[in-house]
């Protein structure tokens, strides 16, 4: 008999062999009806492969991660199925499930696209095979067998795949009258798909690779209901209405130039304020919290990056060498800005006494995105990271990486951001060529992390493998408005850069050691984050950030001398805003103004200007009164006061 363990803790016990689906009907009919998968000691598995040993295991529906991923794995296979019975010939590359969906590289040979006209055929042929309730068949196969399949099926990019792979783990999945290549795992059999959209279509370089042949990506989602799937399409016209770019465009924030370079943004005048908002945000809390701020140059030598490990990592990628008249000389476009604080650590010698050093920048770094990658400002190819590097003794990690946590939950709550988790992200213990360092050193750099988040009562998890190469590191996982997971602020512990760069601090007892270094970025990059930002709260920006607070609308010419006078008032208690003058109806002034998404429009006319007030309207709530000047700048600033202080303390919002 075998062991089961369930989440809960209890123990139940089933005949050697029994699968993840007679774990599920073992605890309820129910479970078994919606069971998608079966985690078993942590692997997400088949639901009908047996179990052969004792084992936790967890049983997947459609309200798991787990559960989704693998029904959207299957969902690519079922489209494939149905792309091979349309497009007959058609060579398959990838189709994995991604955070929300699947997608699928295809090559449909010379001379025939697919567009998203064709799309709701493939649609309608998927529905169609998804009825046939197709179990999804799993079989281990031979190298020599899967390459004999392959090449007589005429298929170069599965062949391709399985040239890295080893024999004897190499799998293929049947459903229907298709077989593919895959590791698995898959849902039961294709009857739970019953609602299929398919999204858009783009191009993909095979393996990612610009030498590579161009390949097309077609991006689909399915759901269990067409309810939800209707649910999911609303959702999407709404991320339309707020994407950063259409938004950045329509409130003249930011641009993009060709002449100037793809993935070089241009901030705008209304851009640049809001920018310079945030940074005068983070450097008033930075200030506060003792960090000395310092400027880099925008280049540097080749050796710099050599010596800290960026040339050896991203040097392939990223700009080219900038050549001198020098012979032999090279200088770099700045990919990180640690390389260059290491250097002025190094300005003078450091004592004990000396640390904690925190050194902060906002510094503009270079890397060079391939061309199908970039995408507005969250992936672009110059970017400002409010990066600062805190070099301490090993006694004093813990407590500084508390203090960033700090930092960072501060802006969370500043630009209202509540719904986050902290991804604790180690190394991949499997393989740790990726990486540079001792495993004492980081085993030392992890288990800090983890004590800090820990006592900080932060909502975790725990990812293997997307640590830094010299690093592990606490990310910050924010969902926005609309549900979707951005990664923002990061904290990570270095005990390698130290090492590589000679850095050193003379002890009590005046023997010389070696700093520990953490690398911060509450923002994470300004580019990123204002774009998440936007898109969060649909340009609406919080009060104390919004580029323009207010608009005064005098109703007529009569009344500028007054507006002017409101004005002056506002502008002297340091609020920031305009005055429409414009010869137009003040019903096309409120218009502007609300498309502006200007937070506070107040109107002006005989009575206000004979009372001395001004009639206030809310952006997106109307009118709410009338007030004296004073009354209005004094609520102002006690919403922003309120909203810079948070409603709820750290702790509650860090759950």
């Amino acid at each position: 008999m075998l062991n089961i363990t369930l989440p809960d803790g209890s123990v139940r016990q089933f005949v050697d062999g029994a699968t993840g689906y007679d774990v599920a009907a073992g605890i309820s009919e129910g479970l078994a009806r919606n069971a998608l998968g079966v985690r078993v000691n942590g692997e997400v598995r088949d639901l009908h492969r047996p179990i052969t040993q004792d084992a936790q295991v967890a049983i997947l529906t459609w309200n798991d991660p787990e559960g989704k991923s693998t029904f959207w794995h299957s969902s690519a296979h079922l489209m494939a199925e149905a792309l091979e019975a349309l497009y007959p010939g058609v060579k398959l590359g990838i189709g994995p499930s991604i955070e929300n969906g699947f997608y699928y590289d295809i090559d449909l040979g010379e001379g025939r696209t697919i567009s998203t006209d064709d799309l709701p055929e493939v649609e309608k042929k998927m529905l169609e095979l998804a009825k046939k309730k197709s179990q999804f068949e799993r079989k281990e196969v031979s190298k020599a067998d899967a390459i004999a399949y392959f090449t007589e099926k005429q298929d170069p990019y599965k062949l391709d795949l399985l040239e890295r792979l080893d024999d004897g783990s190499i799998t293929f999945y049947t459903q229907g009258e298709f077989t593919d290549l895959c590791r698995g795992p898959h849902i039961p059999d294709t009857s739970p798909i019953k609602a299929v959209k398919l999204l858009n279509v783009a191009g993909a370089y095979w393996r990612g690779d610009e030498k590579n042949k161009q390949l097309t990506r077609i991006y689909g989602i399915t759901f269990p209901k067409a309810k939800e799937l209707t649910e999911y399409l609303e959702k999407l016209e709404e991320a339309k209405r707020r994407d950063h770019r259409k938004l950045g465009k329509e409130l003249e924030l930011f641009a993009f130039s060709e002449k100037v370079g793809a993935g070089l943004p241009l901030w705008l005048p209304k851009g640049t304020a809001l920018r310079e908002r945030l940074e005068q945000f983070l450097r008033r809390a930075q200030i506060k919290a003792g960090y000395s701020p310092v400027v880099t140059p925008h280049i540097g030598s080749k050796e710099l990056y050599v010596t800290s490990g960026h040339y050896e990592k991203y040097g392939a990628d990223s700009f080219q060498p900038i050549k001198t008249p020098n012979p032999g000389e090279e200088f770099f476009l700045k990919p990180m800005n640690c390389p260059h604080h290491c250097e002025i650590y190094k300005t003078k010698p450091r004592s004990y006494r000396d640390l904690p050093v925190r050194l902060a920048e906002f510094g503009t770094v270079y890397r060079y995105e391939q061309s199908g990658e970039l995408h507005g400002l969250t992936r672009v190819r110059g970017f400002t990271q409010d990066d600062a590097h805190i070099f301490c003794r090993p006694d004093q990690v813990k407590e500084e990486f508390m203090k960033v946590i700090d930092i960072v939950l501060y802006v969370l709550r500043a630009l209202d951001f509540p719904d986050f988790t902290a991804q604790i992200s180690l190394r991949d213990p499997e393989n740790k060529t990726k990486y540079i360092g001792n495993d004492e050193n980081w085993a030392k750099a992890e288990q800090a992390i983890i004590e800090a988040a820990t006592e900080k009562g932060l909502n975790t998890v725990t990812e293997l493998g997307e640590a830094a190469f010299y690093g592990p590191k606490l990310d910050f996982m924010v969902r926005d408005a609309l549900g979707r997971k951005w990664q923002l602020g990061t904290i990570q512990v270095d005990y390698n850069l130290p090492e590589r760069f000679d850095l050193e601090y003379v002890a009590p007892d005046n023997s010389r050691q070696r700093p520990v270094m953490i690398h911060r970025a509450p923002f994470g990059s300004l580019e990123r984050f204002v774009a998440v930002l936007i898109e969060h709260c649909a340009g609406n920006f919080p009060l104390w950030l919004s580029p323009e607070q207010f608009a005064v609308l005098p109703i007529s010419e009569k009344y500028h001398d007054y507006a002017q006078q409101v004005y002056d008032q506002l502008v002297q208690a340091e609020l920031r805003g305009t005055v429409d003058h414009r010869d137009e109806k003040i019903g096309r002034k409120i218009r502007d103004a609300e498309v502006g998404k200007i937070p506070y429009m107040l109107i002006v006319g005989e009575k206000e200007q004979a009372d001395g007030v001004v009639s206030v309207r809310r952006h997106g709530q109307g009118d709410v009164g009338s007030m004296p000047i004073a009354e209005f700048i004094s609520s102002f600033q006690q919403q922003v006061q309120d909203m810079m202080d948070g409603k709820t303390v750290i702790a509650e919002a860090t759950h």
